[in-house]
């Protein structure tokens, strides 16, 4: 349970970090339906987590073997990681571009929590770079020779680890609004000048890492 836990631990930071998803709910806060509509978004953005990972974990159970992960899972850790390199190296040549918001941002004053339930959900399972680490996360628990419950414990631990850049805030601000609209405005401004480059190296060293593990699977 260890082992796996510690090799869930830097895709989850790699979820967590992602920028778009923390400006949205950031947007949300700051904005006409605060409280109703950031919470949608917080429960969808942590059901599309789980959902994607746990559909992951299935496939990466059927590929285990009784001491250890089986080649074939070992290959798509290091398919996963030749993925994430990929994006990373794209996302650092892109780092001093300025792109355009999602059109769908300019509308959260509008929004209703089903619909930021259904756009956290999206982001969470849709998004090709989230989508990637949790299909990691969900081969490296069903690979690993756990139990059910081992596995149940795991992809929570994943799941919230993942969510929590979102969770906090949200949670934070039913508890205490009045004292984190200032903080939540400059956490925004700094992400928007600064989410390609962090991701950019986080994706990067998670792409190493999985090659890694994928590789020494193979031995």
């Amino acid at each position: 349970m260890g082992a796996v836990i510690g090799d869930l631990l830097p895709l989850a930071i790699g979820v967590a970090v992602s920028p778009i998803p923390i400006i949205a709910a950031i947007l949300m806060l700051l904005g006409k339906h605060a409280r109703t509509t950031s919470l949608g978004f917080a429960a969808g953005w942590l059901a599309g987590i789980v959902l994607a990972t746990t559909i992951f974990v299935f496939l990466g159970g059927a590929m285990d073997t009784d001491s250890g992960p089986s080649t074939t899972a070992s290959w798509i850790k290091v398919a996963l990681g030749v993925l994430l390199l990929a994006e990373g190296v794209r996302e650092w040549r892109a780092r001093t571009a300025s792109a355009a918001a999602p059109k769908w941002m300019g509308a959260i004053d509008e929004m209703n929590p089903l619909t930021g339930l259904g756009i956290g959900f999206a982001l969470a399972a849709v998004n090709p770079k989230n989508l990637i680490m949790c299909i990691a996360a969900g081969v490296t628990v069903g690979s690993g020779v756990l139990d059910a419950t081992g596995e149940v414990v795991a992809v929570a631990v994943f799941s919230l680890l993942a969510a929590t850049t979102v969770l906090i805030p949200v949670l934070g601000y039913q508890i205490a609004s009045h004292r984190l609209s200032g903080p939540l405005e400059r956490l925004k401004v700094w992400l928007e000048a600064n989410n390609k480059t962090v991701m950019a190296v986080l994706i990067l060293v998670i792409g190493v890492a999985l090659i890694g593990k994928g590789v020494g699977g193979l031995g």
